[in-house]
């Protein structure tokens, strides 16, 4: 058995309810940067998304007394921070400018689809034919939501802005995947953002200004941005990736789309179409045969050390999903 696949119901409803966490607060985004592209540019929005990130993840590193990381894995963090965090961001961003949420959305998760073959390449999951079935499927699903999207997708720089995005947040996706390995979800989630926050500050000259003359509805936008879907969804999506392998994860994101058809409804008044809802169901139908191929089954991992390394020994699913929230607290001698 993989260690995965725990018959615990107790660890199951734990991951369940974390995937569910990042889903809808990242279906919440898509919306939430067209109401605070309102007043901001996309570099602004971003920077100040991840400034309020950055706090957030500050106070819980605080209370978990969070170790440091290791010199080694210095530079692989950045490379995290500068692919999920600057580049896909500013990308997406920028994207919405002329995309709206919904089309915006299916455009951008087509990371189920990078990532899947970036793992089966870079981490050795499996992906047997009823996992590649379920994303076709799925892939399907969210081509009628884009098809039924009131504001449709028009070829233009911002569905390649988008796509590019989508191809950088697969790459950030795997190379969490890799360092789940000897950081709990918390440790790398901060240090990535913090990463991340620091490239972005290069691009925060006038922010100031843009704070001021932005009207209230951008700035709680760009507030909620940071508190919610980046501070707790990118932690809850750590808790998921500490459980399942990253083209399984990944799989649940083309749920996304119809999501977020229904908050841009709610936020924008972007109304969602017949085709759009069976899209949703479509995709919907795709993720459950992903989840049933055993998409990503690989042997059991060592649990993270004190010093960061792999120790001797296996973690069991209980375990792993314990450090999701907390840390290791350092010791002395």
């Amino acid at each position: 058995m993989y260690w995965y696949n725990s018959k615990s119901r107790n660890v199951d409803f734990r991951v369940l309810l974390a995937l569910g966490t990042s889903v809808v607060l990242w279906a919440s985004a898509f919306p939430g940067i067209r109401a605070g592209l309102v007043g901001y540019s996309p570099a602004h929005l971003a920077v100040l998304r991840f400034l309020v990130a950055s706090a957030t993840l500050a106070a819980f590193a605080a209370v978990a007394r969070m170790r440091l990381p290791n010199a080694v894995d210095l530079p692989g963090i950045f490379l995290a921070g500068t692919l999920g965090i600057v580049v896909y961001h500013l990308l997406l961003n920028t994207g919405e400018l002329t995309v709206s949420a919904g089309a915006a959305s299916f455009l951008a998760n087509t990371i189920p689809v990078f990532t899947a073959i970036l793992a089966w390449l870079v981490l050795g999951e499996r992906l047997p034919v009823s996992g590649w079935l379920g994303i076709a499927v799925s892939v399907f699903g969210v081509g009628l939501i884009a098809a039924g999207d009131a504001g449709g997708i028009e070829m233009d720089r911002g569905v390649l802005y988008i796509l590019v995005s989508s191809a950088s947040g697969a790459g950030y996706i795997v190379l969490q995947k890799h360092f789940m390995k000897t950081y709990t979800p918390l440790e790398f989630t901060a240090y990535a953002i913090w990463a991340g926050t620091a490239i972005l500050l290069l691009f925060s000259h006038g922010l100031t200004d843009a704070v001021r003359q932005a009207p209230g509805g951008a700035t709680a936008a760009a507030l909620y941005l940071g508190l919610f879907p980046a501070a707790i969804g990118y932690l809850a999506w750590g808790r998921v990736l500490a459980a399942w392998p990253a083209s399984k994860a990944a799989s649940a994101l083309f749920l996304v789309p119809g999501i977020s058809l229904v908050i841009s409804w709610a936020w924008l008044g972007e109304v969602p179409t017949i085709v759009a809802v069976a899209g949703g169901a479509i995709a919907l139908a795709g993720v459950g045969l992903v989840r049933k191929s055993g998409a990503g089954a690989g042997p059991v991992r060592d649990s993270p050390s004190r010093d960061g390394l792999s120790g001797g020994g296996t973690e069991s699913p209980e375990s792993a999903m314990s450090t999701g929230l907390t840390c290791p607290v350092r010791q002395t001698g």
